[in-house]
Order: C-alpha cells, then sequence, then structure tokens
C-alpha cells in the first residue's frame, strides 16, 4: 500500500484501487491501514498531480470521488499559486473528461453522479478564471450544446450550477468585488443562453432534455433581465405548453413562482395579471376543485402530492405580491378560484404546506384589517371590473381609481374569510401553556419536552384568528359557539376537537370588545364546566379540566371585571389541584401562577360581602389545598400567592401574610434544622436532605414572587441555612475524602448538594430584587456567605465544586459594585485558579462554570476594577492568560465573554494613569493582538466574528491614533531604531498571516493589512474587509454564514422591535402575559 506514497515514481492506478477497494470494503487491520495511506495520500502536496491518471486509468468509481476531491481543495486553496500553465492544463482535463462522459446519452445516465461532481469542480475553476482567463466559456458552451443532446443536456445543467454559484451562495463563497463582477458578466452574456434555451424548448423532443432546460431555466429568472421575461413569449410557453404535461408540470409552476415574485415596480402590470390567468384557467383544468382533497390526499403519488405544494407556493408567492393588481384588473372568479384552493389546501393535514397557506392567510387579513383603520380609498370603480375585463383591466390599474374601497374588498372575501375561520380552529396548534397532551398511543399524558416548531405555529395560527376576529367578531363568534355546542350534543365530540377549539377561543383574548366578550365567554365557560361534569374516566376529565384552565387564564380583563367568576374559577383551580392527573395539577397550578401574576390586587382587596381579602383565606386553607399536590407544585403555589403578597402596599400587613404562607415550611424547617443539630447524623438520612431541599426551593419560589419584603423570611433562616451549608459541605468532603471523586455521585451526596445549590439560589434571587437595600446586603448577608462558600469552594475536589457558587457571587458583585471591591482579592484566591485549573485542559468539561466564571470575570472588570490594578503580578498574568483561553474557545458564548472582558479590559486601561497603561500596553498588547489574528483566522472560531472584529479594530484604533505613547517593541534592539508604533503593528499583523496563510502573495496580505488601518473607525466597513478577507484565502472554503451572523442577529432583532410595536396598535395582539400590569 505504502509505494502510492512514493510521489518519486509514477502511480499504480491498480494498487490504487485496490487501496480504495479495503477501504469501503475491507475490515480490521486492512481497512484502517487503506484509511491511513488514503489520507497521507490526500494530504500531500502533490497528490493534485495524480488525479488526471486516477480519472483516466481508475476503474473504480469510489478512487475517481478521491481525485476530485483532491482537485477541489487545490481549485479552492492553492488555485490562485499555481503557475499559469499548470491551471490550462487542469482546467482542459477537466473539461476533455466532462465531454467524454457526457458524449453520450447512456454515459451521461450511467455516470450521473460522478458527472455531477465533475460540474461542480469545473464551476470551482470558472469561480476562479472567468472571465479574465477564459472569456470565451459561454461562446463555447452554447456550441457545443449545438453538437449533441446528451452534451447539451450536461451543459444545462453545468449553466444552472454556475447561476446558483453566483447569484444564490456568492455572499458566503466570494468577495463582494468578485460576486459583482460575476453577476454583471453573466447578465452581460446572457442572450446567447437565452437563445439556446428557447431553442431547446422550441425543437427539443426529448422529455429530460426540456426538464433539465427548464430546471437550468429557473435558476436563470431571479436575475435575467425583465425584458427576456416579460417582452417574449416565456410566460405564454409556460402556461399554454409546459404547465399541462405530468413531466414538466411541477417545474413549470416553480417557474411561474419565481416570475410571481419579481420586483419589478409598476411595470409588466398586464402580463402580470394575463399570467395569473392563465395560470388559474390551467390548473382548473389539472386540479378540478379540489373540493375532497383532504380526504383523498393519502391516495395522491408523490408528483401529486409535490404539485399541489408547488400550486399553494405559486399562489401564496404571487398573490401576496400581486393581490390588489389581480383584484382591479382580473376577473372576480379568478380571484376568488384561487383563494378557494388555497382554503381546499389549508385542510390537507400536512403541516408544512399549511404553513405556507397560512402565512399568505395572514398577509390577507393583515392587509384587510389595515386597509380598514386607514382612510377608504376614493371610488368603487374597481367593483366594475370583478365581473369582466380579464388581463386588459390591467392598463385601468394605475392610480386608485381603480382599486377596491376597504368595505368592498372585505365584502367580497367574507365567504373565503368564513372557510379560514373554520380551517384555523380545526387544524389550531397547542399553546406552549398547555400540559396536557394525547401520545401517539392515543393516551392522555403529561408534556414534558415543548416544541418549538408547535409554539411557532400556534403564535402565527393566534395572530391570523386575531385579525380574523377584528374583521368580523360575530362570524367568530358564531362559529366557535356552534361548534362548541356540537362537542356538548356529542356530534363532534373527540379530545383533538375540544382541544383545538379552546386553543383557538383562548387565542383571541382582547380581540374582542368587552360586552361581547363577556356574553361570549359566560357561554363557553358554564358549557365548559358542564361538560367537566358530564364527561367520565379520568382521560376525559383531564382534556375538559386543561381546555378549562387554558381558556380562563388567557381572559384576566373578564376576571378582573367579575370579582364572582374570578373567585369561581380559583376555587376550581383548586379543586384540580386534587385530580388523579398529574399533568391536570400541574396545569392548575401554573395557571393560579397566571391568574395571580395579572389579578393579584382582586385577591388582597376586601371585596363587598366579604370579611377578609381572599388571600388569607387562601392562605388559612394552604395545608388542604395543596395535600394532594408534589413539592414541585407546591412550590409553584406559593409563586402564586406571593404574586398575591407583592400587591400588598402594606409592609405590616405584607409581612404578616409572608409568615402565614411560610408557616409549614418554617416549622418543618424548624423541627429539621432542630433534630440535625442534636444530632449531625440525621443528615445521613436521604428523606430529611430532600425535605430541607424542598424547603429551600420553596423559599426561592416564594422570594422571586414576593420580591425585596421577603427580606423577613431570609432573616429568619439565613443563619441557619448558612449553617447547614458548612455542615453538608463536610460530610461531602469526608465522603469525597474516604472514598475519592466516586463519592460525588452517591445520591446523598446527591441530595446534600441540592441543599447547597438551594441555599444559593435563595441569595442570588433575593440579591436580584433587593431594590436599593445594596449596604444592608453588603453588611448583612455577604460576610457569613462568603466564609461560608469561599473556603469550601476552593478546597473540593472539581466534581464536587457548584457553579452556582460562581453565578451568586458574580449576581452580588453586579448588585453590589463597587461596595464588593474589597473582597475581590479573597474571590480571586478562592474561585478564580481553582476554577481556571478545571476548564484549561481542554474546551468542554465543566461548561456550567467554564461560563459562570468568564461571567464573573466581566463582572468584577466593569464593576472593581481597581481591584484587579492590585493583583499581584503573577496572579494579574494569569487572569490575562485566562481571558485569552476563553477567547479560543469554540462554544460561542464562552468565546464571546472572552473577547467582550478584553475589550473592557483595554479600555479600562486606557483611562488609567499613563504609566499604568503603558505597562499594561507594553507587556500585553502584541500578545493579545496575535491571539486575537489568530482566532480570527482559524475556521472553528468563525462563530464570534462580531467580536472579533469589534476587539481588533478598538486595538488599531488606539495604535492608529497614538494613543499609546510607549513602544509596543523592544526599542534597545539595532534593527528597530526609528521604528514607531504604526509600522511595528502593520508588519506584526502582516507576518502573523503571511504564517497563516501560505497560499497568499505578499501583496494581498499588504492590501488587507492597510484597509485594517483605513477602515477600523467604521465597523461595517471593517467587518466586510475583513470577511472578503477570510473568503478570499479559501481556507474558509464551505460554509461561512457564521461570518454573517451579526447581520443576520440585528434583522431578526429588529423584526421582533417592529412586531412588538405593531402589536401594540392591535387589540389582542399581545397575550395577556406579555402585557405590562395595569394596575
Amino acid at each position: 500500500m505504502d509505494s502510492i506514497l512514493d510521489f518519486n515514481q509514477e502511480l499504480d492506478v491498480s494498487l490504487f484501487d485496490r487501496v480504495v477497494d479495503a477501504l469501503y470494503t475491507g475490515k480490521g487491520a486492512e481497512q484502517k491501514m487503506a484509511e491511513q495511506v488514503l489520507t497521507e495520500f490526500k494530504d500531500h502536496e502533490l497528490s493534485w498531480t495524480r488525479a488526471d491518471g486516477i480519472l483516466t486509468n481508475a476503474s473504480s468509481l469510489y478512487s475517481k470521488f478521491i481525485a476530485l476531491q483532491i482537485l477541489e481543495k487545490l481549485i479552492q486553496t492553492k488555485w490562485k499559486i499555481l503557475p499559469i500553465e499548470q491551471r490550462t492544463g487542469i482546467k482542459n482535463f477537466i473539461v476533455e473528461v466532462i465531454l467524454h462522459t457526457a458524449s453520450t446519452e447512456e454515459s451521461l445516465r450511467q455516470n450521473k453522479v460522478y458527472l455531477n461532481k465533475l460540474n461542480l469542480i469545473l464551476v470551482q475553476v470558472l469561480k476562479q478564471e472567468w472571465p479574465q482567463n477564459w472569456p470565451t466559456f459561454i461562446p463555447e458552451i452554447v456550441q457545443t450544446s449545438r453538437t449533441n443532446l446528451s452534451l447539451c443536456e450536461n451543459n444545462m445543467a453545468i449553466l444552472k450550477l454556475l447561476s446558483e454559484e453566483v447569484f444564490d451562495f456568492s455572499a458566503e463563497q466570494m468577495t463582494q468585488a468578485k460576486t459583482k463582477n460575476l453577476k454583471s458578466q453573466m447578465c452581460g452574456e446572457f442572450s446567447s443562453i437565452y437563445s439556446l434555451c428557447t431553442e431547446i424548448l422550441q425543437k427539443a423532443v426529448q422529455p429530460s432534455l426540456i426538464l433539465t432546460t427548464l430546471e437550468t431555466l429557473l435558476r436563470f429568472l431571479s436575475w435575467i433581465p425583465f425584458g427576456y421575461v416579460f417582452e417574449t413569449d416565456l410566460i405564454s410557453n409556460l402556461c399554454t405548453r409546459f404547465l399541462q404535461p405530468q413531466v414538466t408540470r411541477n417545474v413549470t409552476i416553480k417557474c411561474l413562482t419565481e416570475i410571481g415574485g419579481l420586483e419589478c415596480g409598476s411595470d409588466f402590470k398586464e402580463q402580470f395579471v394575463g399570467m395569473f390567468t392563465m395560470a388559474v384557467a390551467g390548473l382548473r383544468e389539472i386540479l378540478g376543485d379540489l373540493s375532497k382533497i383532504d380526504e383523498e390526499w393519502d391516495d395522491y403519488d408523490n408528483e401529486q402530492q409535490e404539485f399541489v405544494q408547488n400550486v399553494a407556493m405559486f399562489l401564496t408567492s404571487f398573490l401576496a405580491s400581486h393581490l390588489r393588481l389581480v383584484e382591479s384588473s382580473a376577473t372576480r372568479e379568478t380571484v376568488i378560484q384561487a383563494h378557494q384552493y388555497l382554503l381546499r389546501i389549508s385542510q390537507v393535514d400536512e403541516r408544512e404546506m399549511f404553513k405556507v397557506c397560512l402565512e399568505y392567510w395572514n398577509v390577507l387579513v393583515k392587509g384587510l384589517y389595515e386597509d380598514g383603520r386607514t382612510t377608504q380609498f376614493n371610488a368603487p370603480t374597481g367593483l366594475l371590473n370583478l365581473g369582466s375585463g380579464g388581463a386588459n383591466a390591467g392598463s385601468n390599474a394605475s392610480g386608485n381609481s381603480s382599486t377596491m374601497s376597504a368595505e368592498l374588498r372585505r365584502q367580497m372575501y367574507a365567504g373565503v374569510l368564513t372557510g379560514v375561520r373554520y380551517v384555523m380552529i380545526s387544524r389550531m396548534a397547542r399553546p406552549e401553556e398547555v400540559l396536557i397532551v394525547e401520545n401517539d398511543e392515543g393516551e392522555i399524558v403529561r408534556e414534558f419536552i415543548k416544541e418549538t416548531d408547535t409554539i411557532t405555529l400556534y403564535k402565527t395560527q393566534r395572530e391570523c384568528l386575531i385579525y380574523l376576529t377584528h374583521l368580523d367578531s360575530k362570524d367568530m363568534e358564531n362559529i366557535m359557539v356552534e361548534k362548541l355546542g356540537r362537542q356538548m350534543d356529542g356530534s363532534e365530540w373527540s379530545w383533538a376537537n375540544l382541544n383545538k377549539l379552546c386553543w383557538a377561543i383562548g387565542s383571541i383574548s382582547g380581540a374582542m370588545g368587552e360586552d361581547q366578550e363577556r356574553r361570549v365567554l359566560v357561554i363557553i365557560i358554564k358549557d365548559l364546566l358542564s361538560l367537566c361534569e358530564l364527561k367520565r374516566g379520568k382521560d376525559n376529565k383531564a382534556v375538559v379540566a386543561s381546555n378549562i384552565m387554558y381558556v380562563v387564564g388567557q381572559y384576566p380583563r373578564f376576571l378582573k371585571a367579575h370579582w364572582k367568576f374570578l373567585k369561581t374559577v380559583a376555587n376550581k383551580l383548586f379543586e384540580f389541584m386534587h385530580e388523579l392527573h398529574e399533568g391536570v395539577r400541574d396545569m392548575a397550578c401554573d395557571t393560579f401562577v397566571t391568574i395571580a401574576q395579572k389579578c393579584r390586587r382582586h385577591f388582597i382587596s376586601p371585596q363587598p360581602g366579604e370579611p377578609t381579602p381572599f388571600v388569607e383565606e387562601i392562605i388559612s386553607n394552604a395545608n388542604a389545598i395543596t395535600s394532594d399536590l408534589e413539592p414541585h407544585q407546591v412550590n409553584r403555589f406559593c409563586e402564586a400567592i406571593g404574586y398575591l403578597i407583592s400587591a400588598q402596599p402594606n409592609a405590616a400587613t405584607q409581612e404578616q401574610l409572608i409568615v402565614g404562607l411560610m408557616k409549614p415550611a418554617n416549622d418543618m424547617w424548624d423541627n429539621l434544622v432542630q433534630q440535625a443539630g442534636e444530632n449531625i447524623n440525621v443528615l445521613e438520612d436521604l428523606k430529611v436532605v430532600k425535605h430541607l431541599g424542598n424547603i429551600l426551593r420553596n423559599n426561592v419560589s416564594s422570594c422571586s414572587a414576593v420580591g425585596k419584603g421577603f427580606i423577613s423570611q431570609i432573616g429568619r433562616i439565613y443563619i441557619d441555612m448558612l449553617g447547614l451549608y458548612k455542615a453538608v459541605s463536610e460530610i461531602i468532603s469526608s465522603c469525597v475524602a474516604r472514598d475519592g471523586e466516586i463519592a460525588t455521585r452517591y445520591a446523598n451526596v446527591r441530595a446534600m448538594r441540592t441543599i447547597k445549590k438551594e441555599a444559593l439560589l435563595v441569595v442570588d434571587t433575593y440579591v436580584k430584587h433587593c431594590d436599593g437595600e445594596v449596604a444592608a446586603v453588603n453588611e448583612n448577608m455577604v460576610p457569613p456567605l462568603l466564609e461560608a462558600v469561599l473556603a469550601d469552594y476552593a478546597q473540593n475536589v472539581p466534581p464536587a465544586r457548584d457553579a452556582e457558587v460562581l453565578r451568586t457571587v458574580n449576581t452580588i458583585t453586579a448588585a453590589l459594585g463597587g461596595l464588593m471591591t474589597d473582597k475581590i482579592p479573597i474571590i480571586f484566591d478562592s474561585l478564580f485558579e481553582s476554577t481556571m485549573s478545571m476548564i484549561n485542559q481542554d474546551f468542554t468539561e465543566y461548561p456550567e462554570h467554564r461560563l459562570a466564571i468568564y461571567q464573573l470575570l466581566r463582572t468584577i472588570n466593569k464593576n472593581c476594577f481597581s481591584a484587579m490594578l492590585n493583583l499581584p503580578p503573577q496572579q494579574f498574568r494569569f487572569m490575562v492568560m485566562s481571558i485569552m483561553w476563553g477567547f479560543k474557545h469554540t462554544l460561542r458564548d464562552v468565546a464571546d465573554l472572552g473577547l467582550m472582558i478584553a475589550q473592557e479590559l483595554i479600555n479600562n486601561f486606557n483611562l488609567c494613569d499613563r504609566a499604568i497603561s503603558d505597562a499594561f500596553f507594553q507587556t500585553y498588547f502584541v500578545e493579545l493582538l496575535n491571539e486575537i489574528i489568530v482566532v480570527l483566522s482559524d475556521n472553528d472560531h468563525k462563530g464570534s466574528f462580531r467580536w472579533q472584529c469589534v476587539v481588533l479594530a478598538r486595538m488599531i484604533h488606539l495604535v492608529e491614533s497614538n494613543q499609546i505613547t510607549a513602544p509596543l517593541f523592544d526599542a534597545s534592539l539595532p534593527e528597530n531604531a526609528g521604528q514607531n508604533n504604526n509600522v511595528f503593528i502593520r508588519q506584526s499583523i502582516g507576518n502573523l498571516l503571511a504564517t497563516a496563510f501560505a497560499n497568499l502573495t505578499q501583496r494581498q496580505i499588504e492590501v488587507f493589512v492597510e484597509g485594517l488601518f483605513n477602515f477600523y473607525s467604521d465597523i461595517e466597513k471593517f467587518r466586510n474587509h475583513v470577511r472578503d478577507f477570510l473568503i478570499q484565502t479559501k481556507e474558509f472554503a464551505g460554509d461561512n454564514a457564521d461570518l454573517f451572523l451579526d447581520e443576520t442577529e440585528r434583522e431578526i432583532e429588529q423584526k421582533k422591535q417592529n412586531e412588538k410595536e405593531r402589536a401594540l396598535q392591535i387589540p389582542g395582539m399581545l397575550k395577556p402575559s406579555e402585557m405590562e400590569e395595569d394596575e
């Protein structure tokens, strides 16, 4: 095998075939040896010189693919440094192999996969060579296409790939200048390509050639000049010649979809209308009325299903872009027919297709709603066009005179919208608040994993239903009451039907007027309560109960306005807390929390005819209410009560309520702590430890809801809690000392660690809510806490150290700010080095500690920077090295934190006394800069590209603006005589890049470095410059989406902000849980 690695002799291709066969079909040592030899072969710098021999003489297709992989890597990474003769030789060889392989139809079919890979490699060469070094490529490919049908078919495939590379994938693969040049060249030479496509479509009879040409044309449609589309007979041919035949209808409807999505201003209106009219007429002949599509869908073959999906894409895309145009210029029958098709397709149980239709329904109903809110259009003359006119009416479509009024549009779509309401209700997705689900076996179970896709779908459907309610709330009311009536009489009873109906009812909260909402809700909740009494069986009751709870949880406005109804609902929730089904109890607690958050003042205020506020009654009966709840459910119940208590403005009354709420937990706490004080071995009892952990969790839940008023309860248990922390720490340490690190996996040790974690969480939670009490926290809470946790953390073995220690200290430091400065040295001594020793061996172990220690370091740098200046030199250097270790992580969260800390540390030192900042920059600036360049040029660190650029730009800014006055080089060396920081840093960056990228010329590096110093003040230009350079290196070939993360995230954030602002303007669009408190 090893002889194939000898590049001083001719390659034995038959031996190479045998080695490849051993890799794919061999076993054991032989296979391992073959893998090792082939890996060395592919990595050899001269392996590409063997590619032609392998492709020409190998009998194994796998061997040929390995040769193609070698060529592909060469073209992507080293093409520009090859002599022009070698580049020309490789290019000509690839072309010859393609021509030979695609020369006959038989060869074309047999070698389809191999040929596709060859085509891809040719396109990679084109991206490097065309048009400068291969200006005749387009004329050549057009000419060869006319010599042979099979060559013509393959040439179409090459043009399709080239179009995709230049127009679809170029942003992440090529520099901006290169992309612009190729696009310009392709547009400039398109006339000959279009002539070829037209000739094929007019004369060819071979189905595969016609199909390939249409698929190629599909890739062209998004970028070719509009004249080729609208001023030729292309659209007519697509609609009349290629839409009907089964073999071409799928690609044809895709072409029509692409054309419909073109943005060409107000030009070509008549052509758009004509295309739409012809397409709908053609669909009518193919599809009929689709009246039974939901029943017949499973009987459709794959091609039929794909066609219906493509029809949905065409109609939704076209109508979303041109609805107003076809309303005014096409016949009413055509427009309504298109919507009826979408309505039928929406009924099919095919989620992805439904989501496509749903997106359009949202566009339609949003447009109708906003149309009604804005000024009415001048004249309803468009109505005159609806019964006649057709495509020729497009000439009247300029201006408002031919546009329908809002009211006429609503009337036109009234029947369609009623159908959409029925579809939305019958296809309603499950909201995240619902915890009761039907599994694949038809059983009702508690849901533990939330489906992100389902939650997103629910949000979209909810938005659509809210618009539909605003457009005709009476119709929505009638449909919902009618469908609930069918649940009551049993004609449509099923878990799924009831669920979807109730999810839809809950989703439109706030969209109706208050009077109508009250009337509808009274009917619905009464019927649901009756249904709960009527139905027998655990599962039936669970389904009805979950729906009652979901609906009432969505209507706080109604509950606040009707105290007796609110009290009845609360009591019903307490009743559900005793249900046998765990999911019902969970949902009862969650719904109580929701209602408590939104209606809290009603529970703490005395109501007419009642002697005391209802919250006092609940607290006094808490033991009975929670008797059947699990500990985590009791915590949710107490959290709900905590929200009620937080609304009590009187501090003394609030404290009494907290005492009442926490009494059961405190009684058990006092008893267990007393037992532990008398006999420490009590803490060896797993039940006792679990009880203590649950009590602490209860305190966390209640504190998070009550807020800073919870200090009275914290004060009651704080010293005992820290004593318990120390006690279990000692027991854990003794177990580890006795049995080694395996002891950390014992059940009782894990339970004791839960006590430690929950104790820390109690402190963390209170400090986050302490609002202005930082001095008291600093004086009374912090010293005993640090005494209890710091030494324990440092002395424990790594698996026994809790990340919660780091998080709690971080929370305290963030809240107390400069008050923590005097405590930073001991925090560093106890937490920093011990944690770094856990995580500096690799990039994956202890992920929670990894993130927490960098969050703490950042907080200290921001709030207690002066303490960092006083660290001993060795400890300070260790900290800086740790920051560099942070941004070397491939975990984006940690890497970003490391870079943020580096940025903030540099800024802090730049503001320091000049002597201090000079010392820091002289010691660390070049080292930091080198490490930034290393991660920036590493393909594995693309996720942190944004912050890498921010830090690099800031460092260059400091150099270029002469803010660093001390020399960053060794001024004592003779070669540095007359040197300055600006020149030195340019040289340092250039040298580092020359080492990292051997495939770049010196001139390329010089241009890049010059750009860094030109663009540092404009972060957008700076980032684009760096991105282009990285793509240019070809080391970043592949998926470079991470280099565009910042733009993507900003776009998402802006979209969220716009959606929120829009939602605030539409009643019901914000869920009750998302609305700010109004009381």
